[in-house]
């Protein structure tokens, strides 16, 4: 199984469900939950409201929107984010899909409520035959994994 929900505490916030915008998308659209004005390079978490169900042996890669640049002047902070199927439910922040972007003008860059902001696309991931993995649990996002 592979979908969106919305994260309990923003329920009355309406957050957007992600959607293709066309058949031929491979992006799922991310949308701000809230209004945020990002200053002059700064770096903020911008809120979706959202987390993401899917299969152990997938992960959501989380790519900024090309008009992010262009039009606006800003700039994933970590270039690409990696949504793992362990963050989805996680003790910290219930696997809140959140993304930085940073402001690269002069001025401050104001998003709106319902932006479209970024876009996910699932992929599914190979592993080493000899493969072994710390048995750690995962806390949150940003870090978490200890490492």
């Amino acid at each position: 199984m592979r979908k969106f929900e919305i994260i309990n505490k923003f329920k009355a916030m309406n957050p957007i469900i992600p959607k293709r915008a066309t058949e031929g998308s491979a992006g799922y659209d991310l949308s701000s939950i809230e209004d945020v004005t990002i200053m002059p390079q700064e770096i903020k978490l911008i809120p979706t409201g959202l987390k993401v169900l899917m299969p152990k042996n997938e992960a959501l890669f989380v790519f900024p929107r090309s008009s992010l640049a262009i039009k606006r002047g800003l700039m994933m902070s970590n270039s690409v984010g990696v949504i793992d199927a362990d963050y989805y439910n996680n003790s910290d922040n219930e696997g809140h899909i959140m993304v930085p972007l940073v402001n690269m003008r002069n001025e401050p860059v104001q998003i709106q409520k319902g932006e479209r902001i970024a876009q996910g696309i699932f992929l599914q991931y190979q592993k080493t035959t000899d493969d072994e993995t710390e048995n750690i649990t995962r806390l949150g996002g940003f870090g978490s994994s200890g490492h």
